[in-house]
């Protein structure tokens, strides 16, 4: 298969190319930069609204994972429009380019995130459940509709609403795992919020698994065994052999990072089930926390 990859440099990405061209793959990177003769790369640029569609020939699949990070800065109104523009843009001008393609590719994977039903407590989430109603919410929303235009050109377009993606490579966990090797690690506020995990090789072959199976529209990208944050807290501590009993009260990260942020990354509860790739037939390798953890820790960083 010949698959087209957005964000390739990025956590995912990187790890997503190594694994296809392991497969047998041929792996072409959709990059800002400039390309020359036999850079086997294709460039665009959303911002401006350029995009080199005959790179797009032959392609047989397109991975779409492009997006400025949700966390890197704090949430200015600037920043904001960032997070947000990032998607939508790159996401239009991408399904656009392909729709009108004279031979596009069969399948679009698109980026998401499980921030598309908001702070929801208990609430099971499933792929029908509504969209939450704060900003990332906001952003997932026409983020996912950019789409569109390669699904109504017969594209079969999956969405991969991606939750806390757990590597040491990158993401939430390398952030988390200083202080609670120091056994300084606790729950964050009340600790009764939802946190919807997925290891990295998990969230890896769910897109493998998309590119070749018949599955089509939102798709949560979450191991079925979400925990609470302080079943995640007392998870890691165990693993680590170290105490995760101090708590971390809420004003801490909000003053860092901002009130805002802080309250969307670690204490908005989504407790979101892979309902649409567990009825296709895919399996976890690692569906329980406690044997994810040591699976990620006690594998080398790249």
């Amino acid at each position: 298969m010949h698959v087209a990859i957005t964000g390739a440099t990025g956590l995912i990405g990187t790890a997503l190319t190594r694994r296809l061209q392991g497969d047998g793959h041929t792996v072409v990177s959709v990059v800002r930069r400039p390309v020359g003769t036999g850079d086997g790369a294709i460039r665009w640029d959303p911002d401006a609204g350029t995009i080199d569609a005959g790179g797009f020939d032959g392609v047989d699949a397109v991975v779409h994972l492009a997006g400025a990070g949700i966390g890197d800065k704090r949430w200015t109104d600037e920043r904001k429009r960032v997070v947000l523009e990032s998607r939508t843009k790159g996401t239009a001008l991408l399904a656009t380019t392909l729709a009108g393609l004279d031979r596009p590719p069969a399948v679009l994977v698109s980026g998401s995130a499980i921030g598309y039903y908001g702070d929801r407590g208990d609430e099971v989430l499933t792929e029908q459940s509504a969209p939450g109603d704060d900003f990332l919410a906001s952003i997932c929303v026409p983020w996912e509709a950019a789409a569109q235009p390669a699904a109504d050109a017969g594209i079969r377009v999956a969405t991969i609403r991606t939750g806390i993606v757990l590597s040491t490579d990158g993401g939430a966990l390398p952030k988390l795992l200083p202080l609670f090797k120091l056994g300084l690690g606790g729950k964050y506020g009340s600790g009764r919020q939802w946190w919807s995990w997925v290891t990295l090789d998990d969230e890896l072959a769910a897109i493998a698994f998309l590119l070749d199976h018949d599955v089509r529209g939102p798709v949560n990208v979450t191991a079925p065994g979400a925990v609470t944050n302080a079943d995640f807290a007392k998870a890691l501590g165990h693993v680590l052999h170290r105490p995760s009993v101090l708590p971390v009260p809420a004003f801490g990260p909000k003053l860092v990072v901002g009130g805002e942020l802080a309250q969307a990354l670690l204490f908005t509860s989504a407790r979101v089930q892979p309902t649409v790739l567990e009825a296709a037939g895919f399996t976890f390798a690692n569906p329980d926390l406690d044997g994810a953890l040591r699976a990620v820790l006690d594998r080398p960083a790249a």
